[in-house]
């Protein structure tokens, strides 16, 4: 298991100077953030992205995000100058060390959620889902106050009305289409370059406001695999985006692509899945509905020892900041999961 630790350049108040005093800490998880969606990164800001978690005694293995531009998803006005700009990004980050790269076909939200700060039991923090505040929600009209946490704060409620009506006319088949034509064209390159990419799975796993979703469940996988059939085309496993639906047994997922080679990243949170949504809680597997063990030794015994990072922590012990990121739970997370491992390991 590679160990790693997202990071969100030097304005996140998780320095790195904090981050490397978790024990096992391999690689950096980060982005280049000075670059509007669909450009070419900078050589230079590249390198200095390096250079910082170079100096600080970790490695930048693994970039999370390259963004895909909303033209690529919608198979519309300059997709083929976005795709050729991806690639580029692609070529430059492999020339920084970069190895792996998690990115999403998601139309138009990254996430959802209906709260950041719900208040637990024990009076931790955290991000939750409801089903009936989000039914409630129309992007569509722009003179509601109703909105949700998550949403780009790069549109303005007009530019985010324009752009979801865009949608309006697409169905699942048309965003395979546009998945399998992006595909087509970046997996040559990531091969060339020897980078692995890794799709992230749809969060939630299930059309909101009327968007198609994808990339939810097993059967999706299994047909977006087989779109561009080589190692390098791979997943994101994340437990939380999958797990939030009952119908998801991720350990035999796990267990499933792990053997296949096509999981080249993974994201361990565990949620509570509720009557109208789910909440997302504390790594161990008693905190939630997944059973953490048994998906880390359904990866671990089908040969699985990249990279892993604790996903979405609450905020606890008074801690402020980026809602999911903090450190402190975090950091406990990166704890259980070195545990978990190395229990599973030394049992092998």
């Amino acid at each position: 298991m590679k160990l790693s630790f997202r990071w969100y350049g030097e304005e996140d108040k998780v320095t790195l100077e904090k981050i490397r005093q978790i024990p096992g800490i391999y690689s950096i998880v980060s982005a280049v953030y000075d670059v509007p969606v669909g450009e070419v990164w900078k050589k230079e800001s590249i390198a200095r992205l390096r250079q910082k978690v170079e100096e600080a005694g970790m490695r930048l293995e693994v970039i999370e995000s390259i963004p895909v531009h909303e033209d690529i998803k919608l198979g519309a006005g300059d997709r083929d100058r976005y795709i050729e700009n991806y690639c580029e990004n692609i070529r430059r980050v492999a020339e920084a060390g970069v190895k792996c790269i998690c990115y999403n076909f998601m139309p138009v939200f990254d996430w959802t959620r209906t709260e950041l700060f719900r208040v637990l039991p024990d009076g931790s923090t955290t991000l939750a889902y409801d089903q009936r505040q989000v039914d409630a929600v129309n992007p569509l009209k722009t003179d509601s106050d109703l909105t949700l946490p998550g949403w780009d704060a790069s549109y303005s409620r007009e530019e985010l009305k324009s752009i979801v009506a865009r949608y309006q006319n697409m169905t699942e088949e048309k965003l395979w289409d546009n998945l399998a034509y992006f595909l087509e064209r970046v997996i040559p390159v990531s091969v060339s370059c020897g980078v692995n990419m890794a799709i992230h799975e749809d969060d939630p796993c299930w059309s909101i406001f009327g968007l198609p979703r994808i990339i939810t469940n097993e059967a999706n996988l299994d047909r977006f695999l087989k779109l561009v059939d080589v190692p390098n085309n791979g997943i994101t496993l994340c437990t939380g985006s999958l797990g939030c639906s009952g119908h998801n047994d991720v350990a035999k997922m796990a267990a499933k692509y792990a053997a296949m080679g096509r999981i080249h990243f993974v994201h361990m949170r565990n949620v509570a899945v509720l009557p109208e949504g789910f909440e997302e809680r504390a790594h161990p597997s008693f905190c939630g509905t997944l059973d953490m063990y048994a998906i880390m030794k359904a990866l671990y015994d089908n040969g699985f020892r990249g990279y892993i990072r604790p996903d979405h922590g609450r905020m606890i012990w008074g801690e402020t900041g980026r809602p999911g990121y903090g450190l402190y739970d975090r950091a406990l997370g990166a704890s259980y999961l070195n545990g978990l491992w190395e229990a599973i390991e030394k049992n092998d």
